[in-house]
């Protein structure tokens, strides 16, 4: 509510109008790119994102990730081609990640905004709500990025072909309320609500009597994780929620009837919706067993072209026409998972190359100029000293770690240009931001990849004086977890992934033989 009020207070005091005129109804508005000819369309799709918490494309960890803004924009782009008027809409939560940054965060955070920014341009983004994880670095910020932003308790009414559709925003049911009847004032026949909260939330909205929205979309997740899945509530007012982090996008296809009236849920498309989980659960399973540690090339070639036959399959299922249920206006609600094997469109994979290039020297700058060493262990505890250290006692398990990919993380880092990203760095060096570790960009050398320490714990004592009593940690879930999390490695499985990475001298015991 602070948030709200203060934000109100600022749009208020710079425009000179009271908080009144601040949420009176925009004009009409046409949709970008290709409104002009499709006035009179019998229909309209709707594309909307959400949550997408500052990311560009998925972190690349594992085969098969989802996301990408790229992905997105061609989406988006392909849906321009056909017949109808397209209109893109963002939700919020999406500009960054976290609601604060600390101070070496804050170079490549606001890059990162900023390319976000430029890219939803590039796809014509026609309004977008705004949420707390959008002010990280002010609201000052945010506008400057200029950006088409609905303010809390905002409407917007955009032309759609032969109807009107409105896009409010709003963070409790009254609020909702509020708008949705400005919203019908000003012509739209279908209103769209971004509702800043969750799923839960929406559904205690939606009981309001005559809440006059026709969808919501809860655009805000309680915690990081909350957003794995896409949801569909067939409520009074179906509400949808996206997967956070660019994963998925909202497809919302409208149908003119002959006679202009209330939009009713299209109930044949549950068929399409049945077939495209069955593929989903399909794919799942695929994605793990491709995942496996030390899958044999062939096998893994072969999942991956069924798995593209299915993606393909789906998508033909998720973007085909909406034809008009009878002669009433109706609409369906489609997810379309932004998988790896879609295109990505170039102009919008240009400005995420242009980052990734950016930001890398953009943050070494940084680390040389403000970075500070990692503070000393207490007296008596650990530090890092290095692979090399454990070498000269543990020779024969090396080999075993020389074959696994812990051993390739920082180059699978420089394959890519991202050994200066922030948001890769702590999981593909040894010690990173611990007691005697590593803090600095700059200072890696000699830290590179998963090694020893990283499972075993820091190792100056048991290299001083070896010993099975003073080996800091002995590898468990909780400790592989940390970066093998549901984030970068969403098909991880201590139990399945453990005994692969082990060998003889490296968990297990070695073969001596006898002497003849």
């Amino acid at each position: 509510m602070r948030r709200l009020v203060t934000g109100l207070a600022l749009l208020a005091a710079l425009s000179g109008c009271s908080r009144k005129e601040q949420r009176s109804v925009e004009p009409a508005t046409p949709a970008p790119v290709d409104s002009a000819a499709k006035a009179d369309a019998p229909g309209a799709i709707l594309l909307l994102s959400a949550d997408t918490r500052g990311y560009l494309g998925p972190c690349g960890c594992s085969e098969n990730m989802r996301g990408g803004i790229a992905r997105a924009a061609s989406q988006v782009k392909e849906a321009r081609k056909g017949a109808l008027p397209v209109l893109y809409v963002d939700g919020g939560d999406s500009l960054f990640g976290e609601p604060k940054l600390k101070p070496e965060q804050v170079p490549q955070e606001e890059r990162k905004a900023k390319a976000l920014a430029e890219a939803m341009k590039g796809m014509g983004l026609t309004v977008r709500a705004t949420g707390e994880l959008d002010d990280a670095r002010g609201a000052g910020f945010r506008q400057g990025l200029g950006l088409p932003e609905l303010e809390p308790g905002g409407v917007k009414v955009l032309a759609a072909g032969a109807r009107k559709v409105g896009v409010v925003s709003a963070a409790d049911a009254a609020g909702l309320k509020q708008a949705a009847a400005k919203a019908r004032a000003g012509g739209a026949a279908f209103v769209v609500g971004l509702f800043h909260g969750t799923v839960q939330e929406a559904q205690q909205a939606v009981s309001t009597p005559e809440l006059g929205v026709d969808l919501v979309l809860a655009t805000h997740t309680a915690s990081e994780f909350d957003g794995e899945e896409n949801k569909l509530v067939r409520d009074a007012v179906p509400i949808v929620a996206l997967q956070s982090k660019g994963r998925s996008l909202l497809r919302v296809d409208l149908a003119y009837g002959a006679k202009p009236g209330h939009f009713t849920l299209q109930k044949t498309a549950e068929d399409s919706e049945r077939e495209a989980s069955s593929i989903e659960r399909r794919l799942a399973l695929m994605d793990k067993e491709i995942n496996l540690p030390g899958i044999s090339p062939d096998r893994k070639q072969l999942l991956q072209q069924k798995r593209e036959e299915l993606v393909a399959r789906r998508q033909t299922l998720l973007t085909a026409p909406v034809a008009a249920a009878g002669e009433g206006d109706s609409f369906s609600v489609r997810f379309v998972p932004l998988e790896s094997t879609l295109p990505s469109d170039p102009a919008a994979q240009a400005v995420v190359n242009t980052y990734d290039a950016d930001v890398g020297k953009m943050n070494l700058e940084w680390a040389k100029a403000h970075g500070q060493d990692c503070p000393a262990p207490e007296k008596g505890q650990a530090a890092f000293v290095g692979n090399t250290a454990c070498a000269e006692c543990h020779a024969e398990s090396f080999p075993v770690w020389e074959a696994s990919k812990h051993h390739h993380a920082w180059k699978t880092l420089e394959d890519v240009g991202k050994q200066f990203h922030l948001n890769c760095t702590g999981c593909h060096v040894t010690g990173w931001e611990k007691p005697g570790g590593v803090c600095r960009l700059d200072k890696v050398a000699g830290r590179e990849n998963v090694g020893c320490e990283s499972c075993h714990g820091p190792g100056s004592l048991h290299a001083e004086d070896p010993s099975a009593d003073n080996i800091v940690a002995r590898p468990g879930q909780d400790m592989c977890v940390t970066c093998h999390n549901r984030e970068n490695s969403p098909h991880f499985d201590f139990a399945t992934y453990v005994p692969r990475i082990l060998g003889p001298g490296h968990g297990q015991p070695l073969t001596v033989k006898p002497k003849p």
